[in-house]
């Protein structure tokens, strides 16, 4: 007999694709799926990276490796229907992977510009586009449900933050896309929703980190007390994926110690 928990938040029998899943947050992600019972696919721009890999198989799950550059339009293109051809039959998306590119908004480079559009929000576009295009063909399962779709936003989704313009861009588009996305699918049975992290001690804001002042200003502002963790996406990443927010769509869940709400 399926305990109540279980309906709620087990994963099993699922099949999830993330990006970016080799450190950090997105290790984190994927990781807590395995934990919840889903396989996983990995998309890594090399096979270098075999941590989270080994990981998820100590957890008794699949993992399975697709190389492809997130900054290739051309990788990125071809990657749902490699996937597809292979026989997986996913219906877990996480789009985790970003970069980040830090310079004064006058004198920002415009090649930098374009790499963080093209990592942090065009990539992620074509994979929703590409993996919600196959949810649709799956039947759906007892509670209506095709599939979920996971972007990674971020505060500067709803704030400009400093030095950051392609970044803020691209986030602030993140937002908007996940909502127009659930517009169209929500009666689908395909969930599309997002998770903002705060301001998380990872290698994306060791810059920030490094800087004692604003560092300890950041600090002082988060109720929490602490920086965030890669482990504190665990339960917001396991309720998103499955049944448990069958009528949350369109959401973009901020993890971020209370930021948010100061």
């Amino acid at each position: 007999m399926t305990s109540y928990l279980e309906r709620l938040f087990s994963l099993e029998g699922h099949l999830a694709v993330i990006t970016g899943g080799t450190r950090g947050i997105g290790q984190s992600m994927a990781v807590a799926l395995a934990g919840a019972g889903s396989d996983i696919i990995l998309i890594q721009r090399d096979e270098k990276s075999l941590e989270t890999k080994q990981k998820i198989e100590a957890l008794g799950r699949k993992a399975f490796i697709y190389t492809a550059d997130m900054g290739s339009q051309e990788q990125v293109e071809a990657l749902a229907k490699r996937i597809q051809d292979d026989g997986h039959d996913v219906d877990i998306l996480v789009t985790s992977a970003g970069i980040q590119r830090r310079h004064p908004a006058h004198v920002f480079p415009m090649d930098d510009w374009h790499d963080v559009l093209q990592v942090d929000l065009t990539a992620v576009w074509t994979l929703n586009r590409d993996f919600g295009a196959y949810f649709l063909t799956r039947v759906p399962d007892a509670t209506g449900r095709r599939g979920a779709i996971i972007n990674v936003a971020s505060l500067v989704s709803f704030q400009g933050g400093l030095n950051v313009p392609a970044y803020a861009a691209a986030k602030g588009g993140i937002a908007q896309l996940t909502k127009s996305l659930s517009n169209q699918w929500a009666a689908d049975g395909i969930n599309v929703n997002a998770i903002a992290p705060g301001y998380i001690a990872t290698d994306m804001n060791e810059a920030l980190l490094q800087d004692k002042v604003r560092s300890a200003s950041i600090l002082e502002r988060i109720p929490a007390g602490r920086w965030g963790s890669p482990q504190d996406f665990e339960g917001a990443t396991v309720f998103l994926a499955g049944a448990g927010c069958r009528y949350v769509s369109g959401e973009i869940l901020t993890v971020d110690g209370g930021w948010m709400g100061r």
